[in-house]
């Protein structure tokens, strides 16, 4: 065996020489050397600007294993053999000193002389030519992705809830909708605006097939515009990266899509996990410093024992056992009674009539300001255009005036909405504040952590078997004698007398008039457990 064959063809060089041709190229030409061809190595579709490929470094692991062996490394031409100029070089001189082996062209002869200066100028050259072949259809292929993107087309692989496919009667690729993950990309987009942790939302859709692994494969998916119907246009040195419409159909809507780029960018730290053994931990707060609580089993003689303890002062511990049992009884007489819960649907209905009037002008306001803010978008496209403004102006701009229309949107949305209807809806579960622990039962310790948030906004502490709060939400206000006559809370600041529903003690008897104002807990009626 005195040579061996190297074919090449990449799927990014777009050259018209097929494999078959370079390897019939190379065995007519040892054939006419009376060269033995011991075998023929093929790079299909490898780049061709490094050496650092499989294909390619399988050939060198060959050569060395025959060393001695091998005289010639035949190549249709030298473009199939690199189009680096330097890589190429240096190989060449490698081969030739370290193996013996010298790298030729069907188009050189065999006995060419390598070290003749004139040699070395025509391989340049031929090298320098190929070089600059693969910059131009580099440009000419980031030049073809740009025109694809800017028309709206999506020209990679295609994301989860998407398949690649072909637009009808012509070979341009189409993201087409995969309808069961997009079901699953629809639920991370509707979670995560309702204030679902990620990590929640992440074990939630895991168990319904969802592929992405990692802390920020939720932020993957929500940072990805083509969900929304949208193509990322990449930036080049003289235009800056922009979004466009896509031809593509969209999961989610664009004002889901910019709502949560608003929440992503609010660079607040995701509350560690909470486990069910520890409904008060991030809730609870040492009554020393005011600082947080976090809970855990402390081992005994027998058993483990529960207790919650100041991060900042591990001397300062609470039983968790008296803890829950003081909680559980401090929810129980939180629940309603059934004439307040009369009252409170009454009051609601008075200020609906209120609320529908008011909502009529705020739609009217909206809509004005979704109309400038709109004007103010189209305006900055043609800023760009015209150089009035840079590209990382424009970037931040967009962004900016994307949010703001989105905001506009959902809120002229959600105005449009008859509220009556809904209230109707929303009223039917008021009763179930008549049973406040099992209303807690039901919720996932998320929402209960969300709805304590609301009760105490300011938190809780405990001394002496006692809750204290600096300040109770005034929905909560009816039972408040009672729950203080029984040890159970004492609120810091005094509670005013500023409602309509009765204030009751024990027993459900009237004592004195406060107000229940609809909007200081919306909570339980825009978002019911």
């Amino acid at each position: 065996m005195e040579a061996i064959g190297y074919i090449r063809k990449s799927t990014k060089d777009q050259s018209h020489y097929s494999l078959e041709y370079q390897e019939k190229a190379i065995r007519q030409y040892c054939e006419h050397n009376e060269v033995e061809l011991g075998a023929v190595y093929v790079d299909d579709g490898e780049s061709s600007y490094t050496f650092d490929r499989p294909d390619y470094q399988a050939l060198e692991t060959f050569i060395k294993q025959q060393r001695g062996r091998i005289k010639y490394l035949i190549v249709l031409d030298h473009d199939r053999f690199s189009r680096n100029l330097p890589e190429a070089l240096m190989k060449i001189e490698q081969l030739e000193k370290k193996h013996g082996l010298k790298v030729v062209a069907t188009n050189e002869s065999l006995d060419i002389d390598t070290s003749d200066p004139s040699v070395f100028m025509l391989r340049a050259f031929k090298y320098l030519i190929a070089n600059q072949e693969l910059f131009t259809i580099r440009r000419r292929a980031k030049m073809g992705i740009r025109q694809a993107q800017e028309s709206g087309r999506y020209v990679n692989l295609a994301p989860y809830g998407y398949i690649n496919a072909k637009e009808a009667g012509t070979k341009r690729g189409l993201l087409v909708v995969n309808e069961t993950e997009a079901y699953v990309v629809k639920k991370i987009f509707r979670d995560y605006l309702s204030g679902v942790p990620a990590y929640i939302i992440h074990k939630s859709v895991k168990e319904m097939g969802f592929p992405l692994n990692g802390n920020d494969a939720i932020t993957r998916v929500l940072r990805n515009c083509l969900y929304a119907g949208l193509v990322r246009v990449t930036a080049n040195e003289k235009e800056p990266l922009r979004i466009v419409k896509g031809i593509h159909e969209a999961i989610v809507s664009e004002e889901q899509y910019w709502r949560a780029q608003e929440m992503l960018d609010d660079k607040r730290v995701e509350k560690p996990h909470i486990k069910d053994d520890f409904p008060l931990r991030g809730v609870l707060r040492s009554n020393c410093c005011g600082g947080h609580m976090t809970a855990g089993y402390s081992k005994g003689k027998k058993k483990y024992y529960l207790y919650y303890r100041c991060v900042k002062h591990s001397s300062v511990n609470i039983s968790g056992t008296v803890l829950h049992k003081r909680y559980e009884e401090l929810l129980q007489h939180l629940s309603f009674t059934k004439e307040q819960v009369t009252e409170l649907i009454g009051y609601i209905k008075d200020e609906l009539k209120k609320a529908v009037k008011v909502r009529a002008k705020e739609f009217e306001i909206k809509k004005e300001q979704l109309i400038i803010a709109q004007k103010k978008l189209d305006g900055l496209e043609d800023k760009v255009l015209n150089d009035i403004i840079n590209g990382d102006t424009y970037k931040k701009g967009y962004k900016k005036f994307s949010i703001e229309i989105a905001r506009l949107k959902s809120e002229v949305s959600d105005l449009s909405v008859d509220i009556k209807t809904k209230a109707q809806e929303q009223i039917k579960l008021i009763p179930k504040l008549m049973d406040i622990p099992e209303l807690f039962n039901r919720a996932s310790i998320n929402q209960q952590h969300a709805i304590l948030n609301r009760v105490f906004k300011q938190g809780l502490t405990f001394a002496d078997g006692m809750f204290r709060t600096p300040s109770l939400n005034p929905v909560f206000h009816h039972n408040y004698q009672t729950i203080n006559k029984k040890g159970l809370l004492e609120v810091e600041q005094p509670i005013g007398n500023n409602t309509q529903i009765p204030c009751c003690g024990e027993g459900g008897i009237r004592t004195h008039d406060t107000v229940i104002p609809y909007t200081d807990f919306p909570g339980l009626l825009i978002r019911p457990l």
